[in-house]
């Protein structure tokens, strides 16, 4: 009895500077009293838990996104974005509409600039996407940026790996960044074949075992791809055969995912995200030369803005822009994600927008591949459907688009999904297209998807078992660790 007693005691000396800590680095409320229950409830293990996935060790460790050393250079570069962007926003009155204050949260959070005179391509699906992606490849001149989270060993990362070595061969710069998890099936072979031909890939944030559990937490969930420095890729197909839906093929279930092709100076903040992470990851200083940054002009009218945000963030870019754009909100809001952990924010932006008239629709799967992501989704359907949002699930296969259509002028297609992994933890990158015509095809593509998805009915939602709704409430209370 009395190891008994010591031992307890000896555990309450760990547990309450540990408790301090966690109170003193968590800026989260939610996070703070989820790690706190996990610390008091699960002895040992809660602790372990919080220092290998609690600590944000990307911001003790702070890579740089400063790209030059030169200051006046880069007071210059930031006074050249604020009068573009300014610039902009005059010449495209009607395209933004009432979204000035989102273009300059994102101006003055990030100094992502607005971008206009850009021609964008909504690409449904991996069909659609990879035969666009080749084709750009194939014309690549000088360089090809790629960065994925997910790059897989199989028939189309082969045949993209085949393009990349040839164009590597022919002088073109090829630099390729690939998720050292996501991306673990290509670490050996197929890495090894494209250094060999002359393309240079660098895992990002490489796992090591001594560091496995936080560095397995922090991800680069991103999919950029960057030609030239004028055609750029963006959203949430990757590089893999499962999002390629072909009659008679390998995938056993319907993948449905949404992508985005953008030429012109949209590219230029996607290449400057490249840029950060390669000079991080490969420890070298590539510097942004205006070689990267074509000026060749294209026949669009689209105006272009990019939201990204990482744990090295000083602020939630990603969450802080759907906000906004959330309440521009007069008549319609369409979200599709496949995780739908909003956090009490983004809950109540969408309640708030229900409640004053707005349709609200949400579309997520009817089958998710985490029961406890599931679960913890499901306990917030109750409150948003007593306030009039609309909640669909998604029957046909696994709906994986992230997306968000503002009153038929705002399209938002991106990496992160609306969950707290997204908006803290991953490296995400959303693109914000100001623009009639796009924001009409995403909502029309939209209302397809509801064609193959099941409406909630409220009142029998709110019968279901009390049991679980108590389960429900409690993966509700892991949401800020999920």
């Amino acid at each position: 009895m009395n190891w008994i007693l010591i031992a307890d005691i000896l555990y309450i000396l760990v547990l309450v500077p540990v408790s301090l800590r966690i109170i003193h680095d968590t800026n989260s409320s939610s996070k703070t009293i989820a790690y706190l229950l996990l610390v008091i409830f699960l002895p040992v293990l809660g602790i372990f838990f919080y220092f290998s996935f609690g600590i944000n060790y990307h911001k003790r460790q702070l890579y740089s996104k400063k790209l030059t050393e030169d200051d006046a250079l880069r007071q210059e570069l930031e006074t050249r974005i604020i009068s573009k962007t300014e610039l902009n926003l005059q010449t495209n009155q009607e395209a933004i509409q009432d979204a000035e204050g989102l273009v300059t949260l994102l101006l003055k959070d990030s100094w992502s600039p607005l971008t206009g005179g850009n021609q964008v391509k909504l690409l449904f699906n991996g069909e659609e996407k990879f035969p666009e992606l080749l084709q750009a490849l194939q014309a690549a001149t000088h360089h090809i940026h790629l960065e994925y989270y997910i790059y897989e060993n199989d028939t189309i990362g082969n045949r993209i790996k085949e393009v990349l070595i040839q164009k590597a061969r022919e002088g073109v710069q090829v630099r390729m960044i690939y998720d050292d998890f996501g991306s673990r099936s290509i670490r050996k072979k197929v890495v090894q074949e494209l250094r060999a031909a002359g393309v240079e890939a660098y895992p990002f944030h490489k796992i090591k075992l001594i560091y496995f559990a936080n560095r397995l937490n922090y991800r680069n969930h991103r999919k950029i791809i960057v030609v030239d420095g004028a055609c750029g890729f963006v959203g949430g197909i990757n590089i893999s055969d499962r999002y390629i839906n072909t009659p008679g093929g390998e995938n056993e279930r319907y993948w449905r995912d949404t992508h985005l092709r953008i030429d012109g100076p949209g590219t230029f903040y996607l290449q400057y995200l490249f840029f950060c992470d390669w000079n991080f990851c490969s420890k070298q200083q590539l510097a942004p030369e205006p070689v990267y940054f074509s000026t060749h002009r294209h026949p669009g009218n689209v105006s272009v803005q990019i939201a990204a945000s990482g744990p090295d963030s000083p602020t939630a870019t990603i969450m802080l822009s759907l906000f906004k754009a959330i309440n521009l909100a007069k008549k319609e809001i369409l979200i599709t994600t496949p995780y739908f952990i909003p956090g009490e924010s983004l809950l109540d932006a969408l309640k708030a927008a229900a409640l004053s008239g707005v349709s609200v629709k949400v579309l997520t799967p009817h089958v998710s591949d985490s029961r406890l992501v599931n679960a913890a989704a499901w306990s917030y359907y109750e409150d948003l459907m007593k306030a009039g949002v609309e909640i669909y699930l998604y029957q046909k296969g696994f709906v994986h688009a992230k997306t968000l259509v503002v009153d038929s002028y705002l399209a938002i297609v991106g990496t992160a999904n609306m969950d707290a992994r997204s908006f803290d933890l991953n490296f995400e990158v959303n693109a914000l297209v100001y623009n009639h015509e796009i924001a009409d095809q995403l909502a029309a593509a939209f209302q397809e998807d509801l064609k193959n998805a099941e409406k909630i009915e409220k009142e029998a939602w709110l019968s279901r078992p009390k049991s679980r709704k108590l389960l429900e409430r409690i993966a509700r209370l892991l949401s800020p660790l999920l």
